[in-house]
């Protein structure tokens, strides 16, 4: 499974309504100009990310987007689902060889369980504190 430009572009607005959340809403072209992204792509992917109730949206001239639910309540598997689709590293059947389909099922299992454990919070929390700051490793 590769993750496209919707799902990294989702993502990447969805980050910033958490990072504004409970300071009002945030316009696209807000967030098209400090990402370097097109405003126009963008209003494609906040559509079914509102029909998923996972931002709301605020008319008016200082309208614009924040999120439905707090950032600890959404996931980047709820993100990459709406904007991806299912999650699933190859289409396989009942027919292919039973130890394939595990391992098929096992890597979905593991992309899920990665995304459905990271929240909009631990995403925000990460790019706050820096890389280096969130690893720590011993020899």
């Amino acid at each position: 499974m590769k993750i496209s430009t919707k799902g990294r572009y989702g993502l990447t607005i969805m980050m910033e309504l958490a990072a504004k959340f409970g300071e009002g809403p945030t316009s696209l072209k807000s967030i098209a100009e400090k990402n370097q992204l097109s405003e126009h792509y963008l209003e494609q992917l906040i559509a079914p990310l509102r029909n998923a109730g996972l931002v709301k949206s605020v008319r008016g001239a200082y309208g614009g987007y924040i999120l439905a639910r707090a950032a600890e309540e959404i996931t980047a598997g709820d993100i990459i689902r709406v904007l991806e689709g299912p999650i699933s590293p190859v289409d396989f059947t009942e027919e292919d060889d039973p130890a394939k389909r595990d391992l098929w099922l096992r890597i979905r299992d593991g992309i899920a369980e990665v995304l459905d454990s990271t929240t909009l919070e631990n995403l925000i929390n990460f790019e706050e504190q820096g890389a280096d700051q969130n690893y720590m490793f011993y020899i």
